[in-house]
């Protein structure tokens, strides 16, 4: 349906999604390579999975990669590295519980995601209709239509524009450099193109050489950006490994040498032209006059000759203004992000997945007998205070919940039910991530399941259900509206703080509640430990023997410390300041440059004018003032017509911030003043050598 085909060996054949076929198995191109060698006869072979035996049949090729927002992994894994059949029983059309699952289906031509989904709605009320006593009226069951793409690439969209974005006014602004350099240059030849003209070049054969400059110049400036491009690839790629969608599949193809080439020839002939075309009708006489340079220089500083490179300046700085705006946004609210609190103390902290697998643990007596043994021989471990385990560890892309129903709470008319996250939480978890525990107790061992069942909730869920009231005390039961009137009656005996479970920049979507290991037994469990340093790394190998210890058999992976963890789920706003912090640090050294530059030139170019208003009387500290003047206003300009920019553009990166607003005024008043101490700088240089020119020199020089 996608298109897959398999590297080496087969798919999977239509009788193997069924109960009772044979166990086959397909590896990931990735698998194969790691642990076979990329050895073609492992077809045929075996491999053991959870204590069964897979033949493997297929290997899927290179290029085949989906994340798990689409191919749902076991363990949480980011890539499936074994593909397995999902059989379905005979039953299975029957069986209406536990139908959580990602369905992928190729729509009709001319069909629309929206038209798909309200199909499946019309489909979702029917079921509801036909089977009341599975599917509440008001919730329950729901298909979300989602395009494949949209599912992929998820919520990135907006911050690659807005990095594409950034590049393209870098580039403006390099162009626009390179544009001034080439305009000086060319007043520079005026007398050589006279020259020429006069010994009967013509106008078009004088454009095309100095096109074919500009071009050639373009053409090795892009080179160069594809060498550093190259250089840059895996440093990218380290930075995004966990925030972009398929970063690891980018490379330096045919398509963006196509697009690089295309795009320096396009810059070089299109800021090329201006000074092309305004060499390209020389005025003889003046040009060749030995006082040509003097006689236009009293315009090239103030006058209308330096209008373009002035115009070009203020559209750096419009352009810088924007990108930097842009930036500090970003800066600003990792900073905030960086200040929220999870709920718990990620420093000191070893984190790692574990999942009692096979037929020795089938029982739940003997899966919790074998965590309690872990929990014992960790907290042994020189320099441990506590260990402890749960199903869904915070920040870690793990969720589990489901509907509850609340003892004596009336159901309002058209409500859904109640949704909310559960955990099962093992060991001295709460000690070992330090969630405060707010009123209550937390679990202990006479909470067994042979004592009548008890849970722990989060504040919110307190403040929400029992709002003005003591929540410990308060029963619920899993399930929604219509559960069974047997289902047992669960106590709260506590409340812990809020913990940020999805991310730190985003408010929690459910309530939380949390079970007792003992109570509700879980094969796989994150297991967590709390070192007495922040050294928490350190424990990785005596947490690996441990388990070794226990059984050779057990999977341990994902070892990571808290504090990692917190970083990764901040990758992808790291991933987008870091890259617009270099591209405004990249435009704002060029604005910098180009506006020394041309004040720097058109001063130069002035040395006449500034040597008769000196002999007339203009003093130094006068004629430095003026030039500052002369850069100051170019610099207001461009800051005025950059903030119109930035206004209209953060507008779209509303998203993309927290806790900061897109006209955050502290943001554009820092902008402001570092682009006004830029220019000020950027003008002291040319206004001191302004102001040293000895009016007599620079008269007797012309």
């Amino acid at each position: 349906m996608i298109g897959a085909r398999a590297e080496l060996g087969r798919l999977f054949a239509g009788d193997e999604d069924v109960e009772g076929a044979a166990a086959t198995a397909i590896l990931h191109h990735g698998t194969w390579m790691r642990r076979y060698g990329g050895d073609p006869g492992v077809l045929g072979k075996s491999i053991v999975l959870n204590g069964r035996s897979y033949r493997i049949v297929g290997v899927m090729p290179q290029a085949f990669t989906l994340p798990r927002e689409v191919l749902p992994t076991l363990g949480g894994a980011e890539e499936a590295e074994v593909l397995l059949p999902l059989p379905f029983g005979p039953k299975a059309p029957q069986t209406r519980n536990g139908e959580d699952y990602n369905i992928m289906a190729r729509l009709k031509p001319g069909v629309s995601p929206a038209q798909a989904q309200a199909e499946m709605d019309g489909l979702t009320a029917r079921l509801r209709a036909d089977h009341p006593d599975f599917y509440p009226v008001n919730g329950g069951l729901t298909f979300g239509v989602v395009p494949l793409k949209q599912q992929v690439v998820g919520d990135v969209t907006r911050a690659l524009w807005i990095l594409i974005a950034s590049v393209a006014f870098v580039l403006l602004i390099a162009c626009a450099n390179v544009a001034n350099l080439l305009m000086a240059r060319a007043l520079g030849r005026q007398k050589e193109i006279a020259i020429r003209s006069a010994l009967g070049a013509s106008r078009g054969r004088i454009l095309r050489q100095l096109l074919t400059e500009s071009v050639l110049l373009a053409i090795v400036g892009g080179a160069l950006g594809l060498l550093l491009a190259f250089l840059s690839v895996d440093a990218i790629q380290a930075l995004g490994a966990r925030s972009v969608p398929r970063l690891q599949a980018i490379r330096i193809d045919g398509l963006v040498l196509l697009f690089t080439g295309l795009v320096s020839l396009a810059s070089g002939v299109l800021f090329g032209l201006v000074p092309a075309l305004r060499l390209g009708q020389p005025e003889l006489q003046t040009s060749l006059k030995e006082g040509g340079r003097g006689a236009s220089a009293g315009q090239a500083v103030w006058g209308r000759t330096g209008g373009l490179r002035r115009l070009l300046v203020a559209a750096e700085l419009a352009l810088c203004v924007t990108v930097l705006i842009a930036a500090g946004l970003l800066v600003r609210s990792f900073a905030r992000v960086q200040q929220v609190s999870p709920g718990f103390d990620p420093s000191g902290v070893l984190t790692f997945e574990l999942t009692m697998s096979g037929r020795k643990y089938t029982d739940a007596a003997r899966v919790y007998e074998t965590y309690r043994l872990l929990w014992d021989r960790l907290r042994q471990v020189p320099g441990v205070t506590a260990a402890g385990g749960v199903t869904a560890l915070p920040l870690s892309q793990m969720f589990a919940w489901g509907p509850i129903t609340v003892e004596g709470r009336p159901v309002a008319p058209g409500e859904k039910f109640i949704n909310v996250d559960q955990r099962t939480v093992a060991g001295d978890y709460f000690k070992a991530m330090e969630i405060p525990l707010i009123r209550g107790r937390h679990f202990t061992d006479e909470d067994s399941r042979t004592t009548p069942p008890v849970v722990v909730i989060d504040q919110r869920m307190a403040e929400q259900l029992w709002p003005g009231d003591d929540a410990v005390g308060k029963r619920m039961r899993t399930g929604g509206f219509d559960v069974a009137p047997d289902t047992p009656w669960m106590t709260v005996i506590g409340v812990t703080g809020r913990v940020k479970q999805d991310t730190l920049d985003g408010e929690e979507p459910r309530i939380a509640m949390y079970h007792w290991h003992k109570q509700r037994p879980s094969r796989a469990l994150n297991v967590v430990m709390r070192a007495a340093t922040s050294e928490a790394g350190a424990l990785a190998p005596a947490a690996r023997q441990i388990i070794s210890d226990l059984d050779t058999d057990l999977p341990i992976y994902n070892v990571k410390t808290m504090v990692a963890r917190v970083d990764e789920s901040l990758a992808r706003r790291r991933f987008a300041m870091t890259l617009l912090a270099l591209f405004a640090a990249l435009a704002f050294g060029l604005a910098a440059i180009g506006t020394y530059g041309v004040i720097a030139y058109l001063v130069s170019q002035g040395t006449r004018e500034i040597g008769i208003r000196m002999a007339l009387g203009a003093t130094p500290e006068r004629v430095a003032g003026m030039v500052v003047r002369g850069g100051m206003t170019i610099a207001a300009i461009g800051i005025a017509a950059g903030i119109a920019g930035a206004l209209l553009c953060t507008r779209i990166m509303k998203s993309l911030l927290y806790d900061v607003e897109a006209t955050d005024p502290l943001t554009f008043a820092a902008i402001i003043g570092l682009l006004a101490v830029m220019t000020l700088a950027a003008t002291y240089v040319p206004a001191r050598r302004a102001a040293r020119i000895d009016p007599l020199i620079s008269l007797r020089s012309e």
